[in-house]
């Protein structure tokens, strides 16, 4: 396998192990009197080369003996880890730690390079902007570059949700200069999925918004007078906090630093992310306030970076120094995770009122167009009936002169037949006198068959209006056009009439021309008699009148007609309007009755919130009742498990004093460690099924190595192994 290739150089440094008994005592004593370091920065020079060879042997061996490291040394792996893997042990220590070794997809990495992305532009676009300084990666197609891109193309097909973001490629980099492209792709893989990465690349990036809110918190809490000057600077985090988390502090520190940091991130997440970046923001924050928006920009880039090159352990110090509770970042974790989702519905809320509102702008236009519309036909009807009523007003003017001339015949009628009775009673009869009278009663015959034929037609009019009026108003319009259209055939039968009478009354007075001319030309017996000329004369006068009275009353019937054919048009145009105000009265009744319908179903909106928030506040009581109740039944649990390994210790401890007692070998004491060592790992393993169970019934148990504390409500017992190994010893 993997791990037996790699451990194949270290089976020298396995014997030396073995047979090193003197540095296998001298690790011991080291481990016993510091729990946090292995090598003394106070040593003499000679013993430096010695320590770094025990160092060597020792990652050698926990190489060998990974599984029991993890189970039963954890905190002192921690601590190992800490203080720096060694640099040919990091490609194998990584695997072991992101539990890589043996992984599925490693199989088909061959498979996906001979496979297409869609981010391979993207990929080649970015290759020459990672690592631009360093040898593995200068050059154009060099060979860095090329496996840069397989391992990137590789994932960017295992998983197309996130496919490619430009800060993993430094990520990547980093693995390749230190194992094979297919070690690093299986490793890659293990971070994405394991270590909070892929939520960080995703493209709606969540998790780096709450790596960022989360940060914000911490900065605000440790370093208050910090966090307020970044405010009146408007320097907001994410401007400087963003590239630490998407790139590991690898393209802010120098690459020695960040390899550093991210040995601890491999073995303790991104804790040491916020740890690394407090401890930057403490060391600098004299300097950062006297300093504007600019100035700081200049300082992160500049200054910053290469505070700590000649000693990453000094960074390494400050960060364990920064206050950090993983318990509050959970509850950070729930905030944000509310605010996020309450600032969702919010939007949702937002997009649907503006689409209603959108909507809503639209009818409104609508009515709007179809009102202005409504206005302009009533502000036409309005001009057009002014124009009728100018007519009316000139055709009355009109009539009354006609009137006017009609009485002025009908006066001079009169005196004529007068005239004509006083000739009558003076037996002037003629036959042309007579013939005369005869047509005269036949144009008045005409003209009351004229006049009875008008009336008939405007009672016509009228029946047809009252008739209209008890139609339907969607059988007005063709009921009105039919009728218009009868009283236009009447009106051009009248005219034709009309015209009739005017020939005739033309033909009359030609004839009457013409034997006016014949009687004067051969008068003889007119001129002998002065009574026939004085009757003549009569004659002629009279037959003047009628003709100017025919003429008369034939202007007097167009006027008349005229006029009817207006007050026709006049009620037309009426009942049009009408018709529009009704229209737009009901239109307005409509609009109306929308926006009282919207109130309506906003106030029911309003109500089915309101509701469903009480029911939500019940339904939290009652949850938060139920993890009371639970709480209470595990601290009961928590206090029996207390007492019951009170008791345990207490009869090992009395069993090995006793043993202690009778036996001087070295040899027994060895076993009784190994014995001790079990005996701290079950009691880890049992806190660590407490620290489980915590998540469940929101109790605290504290765990501190090598003083172990179970703390429950009010009751607190300590187990101190120290000075149980000081007696030992």
């Amino acid at each position: 396998t993997l791990r037996q290739q790699a451990l194949r150089p270290l089976e020298p440094f396995q014997e030396l192990l073995e047979a090193d008994s003197k540095s296998m005592r001298s690790m011991s004593g080291s481990r016993r009197n510091s729990g946090s370091s292995l090598v003394s920065s106070s040593s003499a020079s000679s013993n430096l080369s010695h320590l770094e060879e025990d160092t060597w042997i020792l990652w050698g061996r926990i190489v060998n003996e990974w599984e029991e490291w993890r189970r039963k040394k954890d905190k002192l792996l921690k601590e190992l880890i800490r203080k720096g893997i060694p640099h040919h042990f990091r490609a194998i220590v990584w695997q072991l730690l992101g539990n890589a070794t043996d992984m599925p997809v490693k199989n088909q990495y061959s498979e996906l390079l001979k496979m297409s992305s869609p981010c391979e532009k993207l990929i080649r676009r970015d290759i020459a902007r990672t690592y631009p300084e360093h040898e593995f990666f200068k050059g154009q197609d060099s060979l860095g570059q090329e496996v840069l891109f397989n391992v990137m193309k590789a994932y960017s097909l295992v998983d197309r949700e996130v496919g490619y973001c430009q800060g993993s490629a430094f990520i990547v980099g980093l693995l390749l200069m230190q194992m094979p492209e297919e070690e690093a792709f299986c490793v890659f893989v293990r971070l994405m999925q394991e270590y909070r990465l892929r939520e960080l690349f995703k493209p709606s990036m969540a998790e780096l918004g709450l790596c960022i809110y989360q940060f914000e918190y911490l900065l605000q809490e440790q370093l208050p007078e910090l966090n307020v000057h970044f405010r009146s600077q408007s320097f907001h985090t994410s401007m400087y906090a963003s590239s630490w988390f998407l790139t590991l502090f690898l393209t802010f520190l120098p690459l020695p630093v960040a390899t550093r940091i991210f040995d601890i991130f491999m073995y303790e997440g991104l804790e040491i992310i916020f740890r690394v970046g407090l401890a930057i923001l403490q060391y600098n924050q004299t300097d950062l306030i006297q300093l504007d928006m600019e100035g700081m920009s200049q300082h992160f880039q500049k200054v910053i970076p290469h505070q700590f090159d000649s000693c990453p352990d000094k960074l390494i110090l400050r960060a364990y120094q920064v206050k950090y509770n993983p318990k509050r970042m959970k509850k950070l974790e729930k905030e944000y995770t509310t605010i996020k989702n309450k600032e969702m519905e919010e939007q949702i809320e937002i997009k649907r009122l503006r689409t209603e509102n959108r909507l809503l702008k639209q009818r409104i236009e609508t009515l709007e167009k179809e009102s202005a519309a409504l206005a302009d036909r009533l502000i036409q009807g309005q001009v057009t009936r002014a124009q009728e009523a100018e007519e009316n007003y000139v055709i009355k003017r009109e009539l009354a002169v006609v009137r006017q001339q009609c009485s002025t015949a009908s006066e001079s009628l009169e005196k004529a037949q007068d005239t004509i009775r006083e000739l009558q009673q003076q037996k002037y009869t003629e036959p042309f006198v007579s013939n005369l009278q005869t047509q005269l009663e036949q144009s008045r015959l005409r003209e009351a068959e004229l006049l009875g034929a008008l009336k008939e037609m405007q009672d016509k009019v009228l029946d047809l209006e009252k008739r209209s009026s008890c139609l339907p108003d969607e059988n007005n319009m063709a009921a009105l056009q039919e009728e218009v259209k009868q009283m236009k055939l009447r009106e051009l039968e009248t005219l034709r009439s009309f015209r009739e009478m005017q020939d005739t009354v033309t033909e009359l007075n030609q004839r009457w021309q013409y034997l006016h001319v014949s009687t004067g030309g051969g008068g003889g017996h007119w001129k002998e008699s002065p009574k026939k000329n004085a009757m003549n004369e009569l004659q002629d006068k009279l037959m003047t009148v009628r003709l100017r009275e025919a003429q008369a009353q034939a202007e007097l019937r167009e006027v008349k007609l005229k006029a009817l054919q207006l007050e026709s048009q006049n009620q037309i145009h009426s009942k049009l309007i009408g018709r529009n105000e009704q229209e737009r009265s009901a239109l307005q009744d409509r609009l109306q009755m929308l926006a009282n319908q919207n109130k309506a179903l906003q106030a029911q909106l309003n109500e089915m919130k309101r509701k469903q928030a009480e029911s939500d506040c019940k339904s939290k009581e009652e949850v938060m009742a139920v993890r009371l109740r639970e709480a209470d039944s595990m601290a009961a649990m928590a206090e029996l498990r207390q007492k019951i390994a009170e008791l345990e210790i207490q009869k090992e401890e009395g069993l090995i004093q006793g043993q202690l007692n009778h036996s001087d070998s070295r040899q027994y004491i060895n076993q009784l460690r190994d014995q001790i060592t079990e005996l701290k790992n079950e009691v880890l393993h049992a806190d660590t099924l407490a620290l489980n169970t915590e998540m469940h019934c929101s109790q605290c148990f504290i765990i501190n190595v090598p003083q172990v504390a179970f703390e429950t409500g009010t009751k607190c017992m300590k187990i101190d192994f120290r000075t149980f190994l000081e007696t030992v010893n």
